[in-house]
């Protein structure tokens, strides 16, 4: 694909997932064939949902579409993030983050792009639950605090 069209199909690709409007990839697939984009596949859609770090969340009418996250960067205070996070627990093994629903999938991101300099080795998300894979298990209050300070401050 010309680097011309390509630059057309990521900013239509980005412009549908800021309508939050499409839940599956094949709905994304069938908007860009309906813009003229003809050889789009299912495979393409999924590699750019990829690189752009699209997530699913829940629309306002409770379904499930893929949206952009905010960029991430320091929290400032009128970020919403601190309203996403109901709870942080661990069980001396993995810590668990309960979220809003659809709200997993971004927080999990966030605490991703921390990575292992903050004590988290990696994050499984659902909808509204995270499971932290921590560092080192023997310091795992530590790290639940710290996660705590993160949406404390926001």
């Amino acid at each position: 694909m010309p680097a011309s069209k390509q630059d057309e199909l990521i900013k239509s690709f980005k412009e549908m997932l800021k309508s939050e409007s499409y839940g599956s990839q094949v709905d994304i697939v069938d908007a860009l064939k309906s813009q003229g984009f003809t050889s789009i596949s299912q495979s393409k859609v999924s590699r750019l949902l990829s690189k752009f770090g699209a997530v699913r969340t829940r629309d306002a009418r409770g379904d499930m579409v893929y949206c952009l996250p905010p960029e991430l960067g320091m929290p400032t205070a009128k970020s919403p993030l601190k309203q996403l996070v109901l709870d942080v627990v661990h069980n001396n093994v993995m810590l668990i983050i309960r979220t809003s629903p659809g709200a997993a999938q971004l927080i999990a991101r966030l605490l991703d792009s921390l990575g292992r300099a903050d004590g988290v080795l990696g994050t499984i998300a659902g909808d509204d639950t995270i499971f932290i894979a921590p560092e080192n298990i023997e310091e795992i209050e530590e790290l639940r605090l710290k996660v705590i300070a993160l949406f404390d401050n926001v």
